[in-house]
């Protein structure tokens, strides 16, 4: 890896033996390489270490919730421009070129874009994942409330650390109020073009509709309490 990245790759991961190789996939066929990785391991049982140590530096946090992870992983990162993904996800080859390009422009701070699934499924799960990651994610943007998932977060580091990083009383729905509050240090891009492929393993087992509600009633309960669901089971 680089001594001087300009882009640092933040994954956090638990017992994901199965699913980390994709990352690291994604990552090696990327057209950008100025970039270093950082897993922070939550003390997996299984062979995610191993996997993990041949491709970027492995850091330990034994303290739950994946916003803890993340705020340990861009303490050490020495890149201007974080990138969080998680150990279920798969860059697009052009992914981190087009977030390079796309922080040349100072007034940006943070960017996403859209979500498709990982693994081969129907074609119902196939179209919720284009409606909530392009169509109502872009809806969320014309509204002023964009709505990025922290498997596709780009952040310029200086405004993560202004804005304090994620909020680690939070267990779900960290990435959506580092956002919000990351407009108040500029502008927050969606792009068309920088997609993930991510797993769909709790679509799977909840269902959509289950998900969907889910989601949409943590929507309302940051809105009106300002705080999220806890019953966020890990689904391996």
């Amino acid at each position: 890896m680089p001594s001087k990245p300009e882009i640092s790759v933040i994954i956090p991961s638990l017992n994901e033996e199965g699913y980390i190789k994709n990352v690291f996939k994604g990552l090696s066929d990327q057209t950008f390489r100025n970039f270093e990785i950082i897993v922070v391991d939550g003390n997996s049982t299984d062979r995610t270490r191993d996997i993990a140590r041949k491709h970027g530096r492995i850091i330990l946090e034994n303290r739950p919730h994946i916003g803890v992870a993340r705020n340990t992983g861009a303490r050490a990162a020495k890149g201007k421009i974080l990138f969080f993904t998680n150990a279920d996800t798969r860059a697009s080859p052009g992914l981190l070129k087009i977030y390079s390009r796309l922080f040349e422009d100072k007034s940006i701070v943070a960017a996403s874009g859209p979500l498709l699934p990982l693994e081969k499924t129907t074609m119902f799960i196939r179209f919720g994942y284009w409606f909530a990651s392009v169509v109502l994610a872009k809806l969320s943007f014309l509204m002023g409330m964009p709505a990025i998932s922290g498997s596709n977060l780009a952040v310029r580091r200086s405004a993560f650390n202004k804005m304090g990083g994620f909020d680690e009383s939070l267990v779900t729905y960290e990435d959506l109020d580092l956002v919000a509050r990351l407009k108040a240090c500029g502008s927050v891009k969606y792009v068309d073009t920088a997609r993930v492929e991510t797993s769909a393993r709790r679509i799977v087992k909840w269902g959509l509709i289950r998900y969907i509600l889910f989601n949409a009633g943590n929507v309302l309960r940051y809105n009106l309490f300002h705080k999220s669901k806890e019953n966020y089971e890990p689904i391996r």
